[in-house]
């Protein structure tokens, strides 16, 4: 009986944010993480990560013209008139330019699409102020200022190709010329703030792996598949890690779509193909530059976390600003609760499913009244993560992976305390 009802309301909110688009089809992101929602949900959503209506190709046209002053026809050779994703905010389209023959990816921007957003995003705050008045315990209202200002950002072409080009040359030089993800390069002469042209990047999408592996004769479920999963995860927050803790320059919304795992041209063996794939990370409309005492502040809650240390927990939130009141007889321990809900990948033994609302969440027994906006792309990414290693059948600890690079970031400060 579930299975059906969930079913059908997959299906109406599938409908719901498709019609509505702008924000609501990034609230669909979240709404189909798969350690939130029923699997139906999930697989109904999933599909509006790069799936949204598309804008017609005679506007798209007229668009890419205005933006460069010339002529559609002398500025690509060929021109995949079907988007090869499309999402809230822009299409792109597989292209070839005329003069270098290169094969490129052509990101334009939906027109109307910012002031569309715009609208959304008051009303989810408005909606934010009464739930916080009435039902929830989280400050929602700061996170909507957070995000006005990442859809702000967005709408910015040219600022997202230097936030490209700043993230592809940190991992390279970080990890010494081999990166753990695939940044696509920009061609520097082609970016306005409508339209954004970058090299083309092949690919599988992570939410078609697992039909992937079945074509080439590999048991997703398996093994072999598992241990796979867990290099590319690995590689992703690996990324993540290097890019928060280190830099406190990162892209911000790994969500499914973004994602693409790629052929190596190494692997001539097929099992090569799954143990030497690469991740590539696509879509930097969404980065975030943290503040430098609060890059260090989290970096302390990361080893609090992985240590599982609820005393240093509770101070790192203070450190960090947030603040809350608990109606617990274990505070100590219902805020660390807290804090690995927010903040980490992993989810308790048996468990599938973290929601905020269930009546055994830490958000029932402590409420978070303030909340600093400046936290909350890191707490959206944290989110997504999950819903990836989740939706890949692994458990997996950001924290514990990304201890070593906290530790470093706060000796190379000289703020690296003993506890």
């Amino acid at each position: 009986m579930w299975e059906q009802q969930h079913e059908l309301g997959a299906q109406k909110m599938y409908s719901l944010c498709s019609e509505l688009g702008g924000l609501f089809l990034k609230a669909a992101q979240i709404l189909g993480k798969p350690d939130l929602a029923p699997m139906a949900w999930v697989k109904r959503l999933v599909t509006l990560c790069d799936n949204a209506p598309a804008t017609p190709i005679d506007v798209v046209r007229d668009v890419v013209e205005k933006q460069f002053g010339k002529s559609f026809d002398d500025i690509f050779e060929c021109f995949d008139v079907e988007p090869v994703g499309s999402a809230s905010i822009a299409q792109v389209h597989r292209a070839r330019l005329k003069l270098s023959k290169t094969d490129v990816a052509v990101k334009v921007q939906h027109p109307g699409a910012e002031k569309l957003m715009m609208v959304d995003i008051r009303n989810m705050q408005a909606f934010a102020l009464f739930l916080q008045k009435y039902d929830i315990n989280f400050d929602l209202y700061s996170a909507t200022k957070e995000m006005e200002k990442q859809i702000c950002y967005e709408f910015d072409f040219v600022r997202e190709a230097k936030a490209m080009e700043r993230i592809r040359e940190f991992l390279r030089v970080t990890n010494k010329k081999k990166p753990p993800v695939i940044v696509p390069r920009v061609i520097p002469e082609m970016v306005s703030r409508e339209v954004l042209v970058m090299e083309f990047i092949e690919g599988t999408p992570i939410m078609n792996l697992g039909n992937e592996m079945a074509k080439r004769g590999i048991d997703p479920g398996g093994k072999i598949a598992t241990m796979a999963k867990q290099k590319i995860l690995t590689d992703l927050t690996l990324a993540y890690g290097q890019m928060i803790l280190k830099d406190g320059f990162f892209h911000a919304d790994p969500h499914p779509g973004n994602i693409l795992i790629c052929k190596n041209t190494e692997a001539r063996l097929l099992f090569l193909f799954l143990f030497l794939a690469m991740v590539a990370l696509l879509d930097y409309g969404q980065v975030k530059a943290m503040p430098e005492d609060l890059r260090l502040a989290y970096a302390n809650l990361v080893i609090a976390m992985a240590d599982d240390d609820f005393l240093r927990t509770k101070e790192s939130f203070r450190e960090i600003g947030i603040e809350t009141w608990s109606i617990a007889d274990n505070e100590l321990e219902e805020l660390f609760q807290l804090s690995l809900r927010m903040f980490d990948t992993r989810l308790p033994p048996g468990v599938t499913a973290m929601s905020p609302f269930a009546e055994d969440s830490s958000l029932n027994k402590v409420g978070v009244q303030s909340f600093p906006e400046e936290l909350f792309s890191v707490l959206r990414t944290i989110q997504l993560l999950r819903g990836l290693t989740v939706g890949m059948g692994l458990r997996f600890s950001c924290a514990q992976q990304w201890k070593p690079i906290a530790e470093e970031a706060l000796l190379k400060s000289g703020r690296l305390k003993d506890y």
